[in-house]
């Protein structure tokens, strides 16, 4: 998955990235090769229901925050699926927009 390295790269340097994601967990919000930009964002600001860049058991998935409790986040797909908790820290970007 090159764009997440190229994408962890920038967002880590304090700098937004623009990328195109493949695959269909984020239908309906996010389609497969469609335009997504991201900015780095600091964990605290997180909130339910934002789409973020998460490291997810050794790789980077990028998700739906569906609730937030004691320092993590509850991250699933867009299409009903739940994945589990991660820290917030594991949140390395968030969405800004889709689409352009």
């Amino acid at each position: 998955m090159g764009w997440v390295n190229d994408a962890r790269k920038e967002l880590a340097n304090g700098r937004e990235v623009q990328i195109r994601p493949f695959g269909g967990s984020m239908r309906g919000r996010i389609e497969s090769g469609q335009l997504v930009t991201l900015e780095p964002v600091d964990p605290a600001a997180v909130q339910v229901d934002d789409v973020v860049l998460v490291e997810w058991h050794g790789n980077f998935l990028l998700h739906l925050v569906k609730e937030i409790r004691d320092g993590q986040a509850l991250i699933g797909n867009n299409i009903g699926k739940t994945n589990g908790w991660v820290s917030i820290e594991a949140i390395v970007g968030r969405v800004i927009a889709v689409g352009g």
